[in-house]
């Protein structure tokens, strides 16, 4: 059964992470499954999972309990409508007189900012981490504790360092005389005011996402042409510079989101018989990527379609030498038949069947 406090007499939610609680506010909402992980940016099924441990936590029976237990406790109040929305969801509240994404965030490269079409110099690197942890967040609220675990890990300062880098980046950020105009605080901590910024990662998803409708409604040409697109945007290394845990991890997960993508791009361009356009572009994603197998097997498939076998084999016996010296192994099977496949000069097979790219 929960626990109540003594004080008040109201049922405690101590007993709930910071997620769960999002989740209990939902609820009280009135959201059903499907709404609460659109909300939150899950998959239907954690939602679900996520309701089933709120429930079993707090000891209620049935989702009805919940919502008058998020009444109860104070988490929602009632008759401020049947549906609010959750605190930081893509349905939140904006502030202040704005129309338009007026912040531009871009993290596919150095961290650049402006403001109203103006560049913005938002402070030194934990602040500006900051911020992309905020603009990586989209929708939701991001507590000062986890802002602290994802800026500086172990290296934790003392005091309150987080509302001052808040605090700053909100005066340097102010729309108007809105303090709160561009980054929004609730009770689950900090995230930026929905529609206000417009950050390139989403503008790539969105144009990643347009891709794949184009290539399953068989228009390869403008998969192709979506994929240029949202390749475009990356400027370098992601998050180039931001320290902190976060960085790390987000780093690495879009520059191989950047290479998945260049990987379907030229698979797009194969099916399309472009195999000359195919080799230019695997070619230099090759010399960034010198021991990524799957992308020296689809080079030597794009070569060979387009009668270059004498340079696929260059590329085996180039990525061999690589992997020995770097790591120390041999080349795995997708290598080898690659090779196989440009020693008897055949074209069997698709390059997307051939590299395991999707």
């Amino acid at each position: 059964m929960p626990t109540t406090t003594a004080a008040q007499g109201k049922p405690d939610i101590t007993v709930l992470t910071a997620e769960e609680r999002e989740v209990l506010y939902a609820l009280g909402c009135g959201l059903r499954d499907a709404e609460i992980a659109d909300a939150l940016s899950l998959p239907e099924y954690e939602a679900a999972e996520r309701v089933g441990r709120v429930l079993a936590k707090l000891g209620l029976r049935d989702r009805a309990a919940a919502v008058v237990h998020a009444f109860d406790c104070g988490l929602v109040v009632p008759g401020e409508g049947p549906r609010g929305p959750l605190p930081g969801s893509s349905v939140g509240r904006r502030t202040g007189p704005v129309t338009g994404p007026s912040l531009r965030v871009s993290v596919l490269g150095p961290l650049r900012t402006t403001l109203e079409e103006r560049p913005v110099d938002v402070g030194p690197v934990r602040q500006q981490a900051v911020l992309a942890a905020l603009a990586l967040s989209p929708g939701r609220s991001v507590s000062r504790g986890r802002l602290l675990e994802n800026v500086w890990g172990r290296e934790m300062p003392d005091g309150n360092v987080v509302p001052v880098y808040v605090y700053r980046l909100r005066k340097v950020l102010r729309l108007g005389e809105h303090p709160d105009s561009v980054i929004r605080r609730d009770r689950y901590g900090y995230g930026l005011v929905h529609g206000v910024a417009e950050v390139d990662v989403l503008c790539m998803e969105d144009l990643v996402s347009r891709s794949g409708e184009a290539e399953r409604a068989g228009d390869l040409s403008e998969a192709v042409r979506l994929c240029d697109r949202a390749l475009a945007l990356f400027r370098g290394e992601p998050l180039a510079g931001l320290p902190g845990p976060f960085a790390e991890s987000e780093r690495l997960r879009l520059t191989r989101r950047r290479v998945a993508l260049a990987q379907r791009k030229a698979d797009c361009q194969l099916r399309l018989g472009r195999h000359a356009e195919a080799v230019t572009g695997l070619s230099a994603l090759a010399l960034e990527e010198p021991l990524n197998e799957p992308v020296a097997a689809m080079l030597m498939h794009a070569l060979r379609r387009d009668g270059r076998r004498a340079e696929a084999l260059a590329v085996f016996d180039r990525t061999a030498r690589h992997l020995a010296d770097d790591l120390g192994v041999a080349p795995g099977e997708l290598l080898l038949q690659a090779r196989r496949a440009a020693l008897r000069g055949d074209d069997a097979g698709t390059g997307r069947d051939r590299t395991g790219t999707r």
